[in-house]
């Protein structure tokens, strides 16, 4: 992975690029960091600061190891754990030799922790930072520079780590937005291949199977048509509701059309899912929905067979929803096993698939 790509080139997974963006800020700020101090190893080392010099190649060392892992491994390496340590010891220890030359470059230091560790960790990280500077600079400045150098490096801090906390909470946000369907707050389809994949490699390295569940309201656009689109999104609300009551925290449930759902169950043989199914089913028709809309749904069962790709996996109960519907609808019907048999022709569903 070349980390300087665009996010579009890494992932359509909304997560992935979130990832994606995170991993081109650790790599420019190491990279920069990089270009900023090599040449101060060479002046440390003419003054006769060979410890610091020694110190200031640890850090360039630690940044062309965090480049390279990332470029030609999508590794970060260590976790950028290398960095705060030699950053506080550098910036402390040049301040102490070097007065105001050194103290410069505690500012930028301590705002790059932020974007490169966890938050808690990056808060920890720079209070023993700033109570460091403050101690050295107690020591080397009068004390009106001391006091100035600890609030200003302090307040740096801390408008930094405000930025950064509301940076995360902007991107849990928009991941959220984008992998979740507006109405009903089901995952919708950009996740669907990610998930489905995850439980196809569990099936293919530690033999633990998996089945789906495809459901899709009888005749609902009558519903929109009689009763009004309103009454529609607020039946799609609470079947979404009556569905999650029924699900583990494991499972997982997709909107991927405009009446039609995706369950995906975890640890679950076929046998099962029917059962969770015909549950669902019983649920959906039992009572009215608002406005003592009576419904019901046809619903198809799969479980994930060995070798299947989630295309073939997801085809085979798109299949059995359409002969659920065929027969009559409000049923189940499991898929059969088909080898060697490509994607339906000729069906709508069959676009869900190729759009992912």
């Amino acid at each position: 992975m070349n980390p300087l790509a665009t996010t579009d080139n890494l992932a359509t997974n909304p997560t992935l690029a979130v990832l994606g963006f995170k991993r081109q800020i650790v790599y420019h700020l190491h990279f920069w960091a990089f270009i900023a101090v090599a040449p101060l190893v060479m002046v440390q080392w003419q003054k006769g600061n060979v410890l610091l010099a020694l110190l200031l190649v640890l850090f360039c060392l630690n940044a062309v190891a965090v480049i390279a892992f990332l470029r030609f491994r999508s590794i970060y390496f260590l976790q950028g754990r290398l960095y705060p340590t030699l950053a506080v010891v550098c910036a402390v220890y040049s301040t102490l030799i070097n007065g105001h030359a050194g103290l410069y470059w505690a500012y930028p230091a301590a705002a790059a922790l932020f974007f490169l560790l966890p938050l808690k960790e990056a808060t920890a990280s720079n209070i023993v930072f700033v109570v460091s500077m403050s101690v050295v600079s107690f020591i080397k400045f009068p004390e009106a520079d001391f006091w100035r150098i600890t609030f200003s490096l302090g307040l740096t801090c801390l408008f930094v780590m405000i930025f950064a906390w509301l940076v995360g909470r902007l991107q849990v946000e928009l991941t959220r937005l984008a992998t979740t369907d507006p109405l009903t707050g089901c995952f919708n389809r950009s996740q669907l291949a990610d998930i489905l994949n995850g439980q196809i490699q569990m099936r293919e390295r530690y033999e633990r199977v998996s089945s789906l569940i495809l459901l899709d309201l009888d005749y609902f656009k009558m519903i929109n048509d009689r009763w009004g689109h309103l009454a529609g999104d607020k039946v799609l609300q609470e079947l979404t509701q009556r569905i999650s009551r029924r699900l583990r925290e494991s499972d997982r449930l997709f909107r991927i059309g405009g009446e039609e759902f995706m369950l995906v169950l975890p640890e679950t043989r076929q046998k099962d899912a029917d059962k969770v199914a015909r549950e669902l089913l019983t649920s959906i028709s039992a009572r009215p929905f608002v406005e003592g809309i009576q419904i019901t749904a046809s619903a198809s069962v799969a479980e994930v067979g060995k070798g299947e790709t989630w295309s073939v996996w997801l085809n085979r109960a798109d299949q059995a929803l359409y002969e659920a519907k065929a027969r009559g609808r409000n049923q189940v019907v499991s898929a059969a096993r088909r080898l060697h048999e490509g994607p339906p022709e000729d069906t709508d569903h069959t676009t869900l698939a190729t759009d992912l």
